[in-house]
């Protein structure tokens, strides 16, 4: 794992149904106290994961690329470190869901088919009442903007994200940069097991533990709890 200069630019891919309004409180103020170029990718819901690879594809033409993702972010982002070991700097991946392509089990793809489904069948409004009733004021928020903002093609992008292999063990295994992964002790939709196999799994990774209230409160944790413990790794120390 050699030593890099400071990244080019710092990318944050938004879990499924997010946007980049929240990727940005999430990373943005850890990037902007370090004075890095930040970019918050906004996801095409015609084709998430393929706007996501286009995103990064293009930061890695000015050089070293730090990624940072959520959820579906964060799979995105190790899928791609893997892919691109010359241009990666190092990433964030904060709440993974799951490991291997049979989700079958996984909370979060479930989640994801049930509310496409809801939203075929009952509209946005419907769904958007029933999700605030259910949900954290400081979720309910986030998502009432982002599914607003990415309807009508809404249901095709939860689609995209519960039928998304997630990434298996082996290619986990092949990511040479340092991964700083941080889970949520008490997240039923991303188990922190996950998180504790993706750090058994990685070979240069670190676990962070934080709490939904924590992450509701101030989501800038995941840019202070991950960003901040990954530049010291890969700078050189004079």
């Amino acid at each position: 794992m050699p030593d890099l200069p400071r990244p080019a630019v710092a990318v944050a891919l938004p879990g499924t149904g997010s946007d980049a309004h929240f990727a940005r409180r999430a990373f943005g103020s850890a990037c902007a106290a370090l004075d890095l170029p930040f970019l918050a990718v906004e996801p095409d819901p015609r084709r998430v994961i393929d706007s996501y690879r286009a995103a990064l594809d293009a930061a890695a033409r000015s050089g070293p690329v730090l990624v940072t993702g959520i959820s579906l972010g964060a799979a995105v982002a190790v899928d791609w470190a893997a892919q691109h070991p010359e241009s990666v700097y190092g990433v964030v991946a904060a709440l993974p869901a799951w490991t291997g392509a049979d989700t079958t089990g996984c909370p979060a793809a479930l989640s994801a088919a049930a509310t496409a489904a809801q939203l075929r069948a009952d509209g946005l409004d419907a769904v958007i009442t029933r999700m605030r009733e259910s949900s954290p004021t400081w979720l309910a928020d986030a998502l009432t903007r982002s599914w607003t903002s990415q309807w009508p093609d809404l249901p095709a992008a939860l689609e995209e994200a519960a039928n998304y292999a997630w990434p298996e063990p082996e290619l986990l295994a092949r990511v040479t940069a340092p991964v700083e992964i941080i889970g949520a002790a008490d997240d039923p939709v991303h188990p922190f097991t996950v998180a504790e196999r993706w750090t058994a799994l990685l070979p240069h990774a670190t676990l962070h533990t934080i709490t939904l209230d924590e992450l509701g409160s101030d989501p800038a944790i995941l840019g202070a709890r991950g960003i901040n413990a990954l530049l010291p790794r890969r700078i050189p120390t004079p």
